[in-house]
């Protein structure tokens, strides 16, 4: 048997307070919501997710096999792509796609006079292969996806729909949970890259765990 790492005594620990702290204000988590909720909650040192957080029916599991049948993972920053697990993506054979920084993709915002986030989107929604998208920074990029899936030019496994800011952010959000896919978001105007990037890494590792 391994012996467990200095880290994940402490992951192990935090959990162990969110649980209690959570427990204190009434709300009691079970099963792979609790594991995504508090793997959120954790990155983010916000309670708030717990009753924030909204996933359609039967999105994670969805994206639990999205993962395990090796599809992709389109995300709309480098950050969410730095903090996924990288161990367990290569052990499915998950590819890891962003195109924010792509020169034709920069190129085609300056020409369309788009935002980077809204040409990346077109771009690498096309490279998704029914599997997940996971946006965590940008509005645009979120409105632009919903409009992609509502002419169906995209169908993705999940949308992990969480982008950040004072404009934009709940509304498109509001936007996503209008469709007829499976998502996991949230309904207020927080959220950002690490916090996509924990949702799948919750996914990440329930998926592993199956094994």
């Amino acid at each position: 048997m391994k012996p467990i790492s200095e880290g994940r005594r402490i992951e192990g620990k935090s959990f162990e307070i969110i649980g209690g702290l959570l427990k204190k204000r009434g709300i009691h988590l079970s099963g792979a919501r609790k594991a995504v909720i508090t793997r959120v909650i954790h990155t983010s040192v916000d309670l708030g997710y717990a009753g924030d957080l909204l996933f359609s029916p039967g999105a994670i599991e969805s994206g639990i096999r999205a993962i395990r049948q090796g599809k992709n993972i389109v995300v709309d920053s480098s950050m969410v792509k730095a903090g996924l697990n990288k161990n367990i993506t290569a052990s499915f054979k998950n590819r890891i796609i962003c195109r924010i920084h792509d020169k034709d993709v920069i190129g085609k915002a300056e020409e369309l006079n788009l935002t980077r986030a809204v040409a990346a989107m077109r771009k690498s929604q096309r490279e998704t292969g029914g599997g997940i998208i996971a946006i965590g920074n940008a509005p645009t990029a979120l409105f632009e996806l919903c409009d992609l899936i509502k002419a169906s030019k995209s169908k993705p496994a999940l949308v992990v729909g969480i982008p950040v800011g004072f404009v934009g952010a709940a509304e498109s959000k509001k936007a996503l949970r209008a469709l007829k896919i499976p998502y996991i978001t949230n309904k207020s105007r927080k959220g950002g890259s690490t916090v996509a990037a924990a949702i799948v890494n919750a996914l990440l590792i329930l998926a592993r765990d199956r094994r």
